[in-house]
């Protein structure tokens, strides 16, 4: 077992150097794997195949980290298979047993903490902080809802009986082969965790990441392997959306599917999923226009330092970060100095350098779209930070400057659109109820910040505004930030389809249904 060290998104801070001489050594280990190939992992072995695609970090391109499958409609048919197969075994085995099982792989993955999270950083640019607080979020997610699991017995329960001759109980069933899409930008937690949700459940998994980051999921399938993972219960699968993704969806062996992206991509597979033969569970969370209002009685010190954490964290790619800002006219002037002296601050450039609290953007397309972005922004608002791409010298890499917009007219459409960038657009409003409609006036609903230190005004946010994870004062995040079993994370409208949250009390159920058994005597 391996020194262990705590970092969580609340905090992300840490002035122990033995974490930071650990977390470089193993940036210098990782970087000295460049170049691998990796397989993928179907029916309990390592499986290659005759394309490959390369991962070169976003934060220089000249640097391959390895190369990954191309996964084909063969691949994905033999993995489907084989979970079929071992899905009556692991989902008749104790609950026990499982709950062990991903408990140990927990522990695997909090043991290579700081390998995981340095090739985190180099594969998506995370800072050094963010990556070893999503490898430990990955970890937590798994003893979660390990807990859960135990906590409640299985969800076997008891109900009423009509004598002492009958016998009649509720119990929740796993649904059998479940397919998890995961996205780029938290690799390990929004795959680890649903993952082993539907794991500890009783489900076998195929796990598809992202292709900007096929290399920590491929961690996680380690971990799950060396926690001795039975042959076929967990399979990893790499290559593009069109081929993999589509394949998987489309397969009518497959019973369930968990995904995390984008709105439009989210809305095809629940659209796609309603096809099959009988209503097949889809668990989707899709992104966000998270807003902030800021009140005349805020602490304005707490509202910057909260919104510029939330805004430019992970160069705004959280499908939490904060993208729009409503504060009020009587404090905007002194709001916005003290948001700009921060962001003035932020040093980007290659993340796993300790003063570099940003890194790049993700891939081509998002520094594409960010240059596309800032174009409509000065034409039709005043950029008053940032607005430019950088040059880091020594560096091939997506770098983009944190940008602040005033003045952008209301209508603008881009105060609707998610552009999961590192830019916030800023607007004053008279009073609350006029912040409280433009902040609910989007398709989206996922997190939402308020600051004020009247207890009214913070009871009046929280009864009116239209989101699932709400904060309150809260300078470590003003709308980022959730941790398993501190906040549920899900989303409201066009943010999740569910209504239920990850890492709180009703997830894991949803991968299972109920049965209804009677027994007389």
């Amino acid at each position: 077992m391996s020194e262990r060290f705590k970092v969580t998104y609340s905090t992300l801070a840490s002035p122990d150097p033995r974490l930071h001489q650990l977390y470089e050594e193993a940036v210098v280990q990782a970087k000295a794997n460049f170049g691998k190939n990796y397989p993928m992992f179907i029916n309990g072995e390592e499986r290659f195949s005759e394309k490959v695609f390369e991962k070169r970090s976003p934060i220089n391109l000249d640097w391959v980290m390895g190369t990954f499958q191309y996964g084909t409609v063969q691949d994905v048919n033999d993995a489907v298979a084989a979970a079929k197969a071992a899905f009556p075994a692991w989902s008749r085995r104790p609950w026990q047993e499982r709950v062990a099982l991903i408990r140990k792989a927990a522990d695997l993955i909090s043991d290579r903490l700081f390998e995981m999270a340095a090739n985190m950083s180099l594969e998506i640019g995370k800072n050094r902080l963010e990556a070893l607080g999503d490898v430990e979020e990955t970890a937590d997610l798994f003893r979660y809802y390990a807990d859960a699991i135990e906590k409640n017995n299985n969800f076997n329960f008891p109900l009423l009986s009509e004598s002492e001759k009958h016998h009649n109980r509720s119990v929740l069933k796993p649904y059998g082969v479940w397919v998890v899409i995961s996205p780029f930008n938290f690799p390990g937690a929004l795959a680890g965790g649903p993952a082993s949700a539907a794991l500890v459940a009783g489900n076998t998994v195929i796990l598809k990441p992202a292709t900007d980051t096929p290399l920590t999921a491929w961690f996680i399938t380690q971990c799950l392997r060396d926690a001795g993972i039975p042959t076929g219960v967990f399979n990893f699968i790499t290559g593009s959306g069109r081929v993999v993704g589509q394949s998987l969806l489309d397969h009518p062996d497959v019973a369930g599917v968990t995904f995390t992206g984008s709105y439009e991509v989210g809305m095809h597979i629940l659209r796609t999923f309603a096809t099959a033969r009988y209503p097949r569970p889809v668990i989707a969370e899709m992104g966000g226009k998270n807003p902030v209002i800021i009140s005349k009685k805020a602490d304005l010190d707490k509202a910057a330092m909260g919104v510029m954490r939330s805004a430019f964290g992970l160069q705004g790619q959280k499908c939490s970060a904060c993208s729009r800002v409503y504060v009020h006219a009587d404090v905007k002037e002194a709001f916005m100095e003290k948001l700009l002296a921060l962001t003035s601050q932020i040093n980007v450039g290659d993340p796993t350098i300790k003063e570099n609290w940003m890194g790049p953007v993700a891939n081509q397309s998002a520094y594409e779209d960010y240059q596309k972005f800032v174009a409509d922004l000065r034409e039709h608002g005043n950029v008053v930070f940032g607005g430019k791409t950088l040059e880091v010298p020594g560096y091939n890499g997506y770098f983009a400057a944190p940008t602040i917009v005033d003045n952008l007219p209301l209508d603008h459409p881009l105060w609707k659109v998610e552009m999961f960038l590192p830019i916030v657009t800023i607007a004053p409003f008279a009073d609350l109820e006029e912040a409280m409609a433009l902040a609910n006036d989007v398709e989206y609903g996922l997190t939402a910040g308020f600051f004020s230190q009247d207890e009214a005004e913070i009871q009046w946010w929280l009864d009116n505004i239209e989101a699932g994870v709400l904060y309150v004062n809260r300078p470590s995040g003003a709308t980022t930030g959730a941790w398993p079993g501190y906040q549920s994370f899900g989303g409201w409208k066009g943010s999740g389809s569910t209504g239920k949250a990850a890492g709180s009390f009703y997830y894991v159920q949803q991968y299972m249904r109920e049965q209804s058994q009677t027994i007389v005597d």
